[in-house]
């Protein structure tokens, strides 16, 4: 990790990863399927980090929509952080 990655994070508190499904936004119309998955994976982070507003970082937001509205992955897998404000930020693992 870079100096300049860990001034905009702050001091890290808890970081965790996870391998979000993304199945059930395959339910939803063609047209809708991304919109469906950043909800997913925003009720996910919600959930599993007991926030109200998690941030999606721009990088996570590209990977799930690059193939376009109806090529939504499967499963993404992610690092999420909080830091000293309890800001909760979902990252993008590279790599695997």
């Amino acid at each position: 990790m870079s100096d300049r990655e860990e001034e905009d994070e702050g001091e890290i508190v808890e970081e965790r990863i996870y391998t979000i499904p993304l199945k059930k936004a395959w339910i939803a119309p063609t047209k809708k399927r991304v919109p469906r998955g950043v909800r997913l994976v925003r009720s996910f982070v919600e959930k599993h980090m007991k926030t109200e507003d998690p941030i999606i970082t721009p990088e996570v937001n590209e990977y799930l929509w690059k193939r376009g509205v109806e090529g939504l992955p499967r499963r993404v897998r992610v690092r999420i952080t909080r830091d000293v404000d309890d800001i909760v930020k979902v990252h993008l693992v590279k790599g695997d």
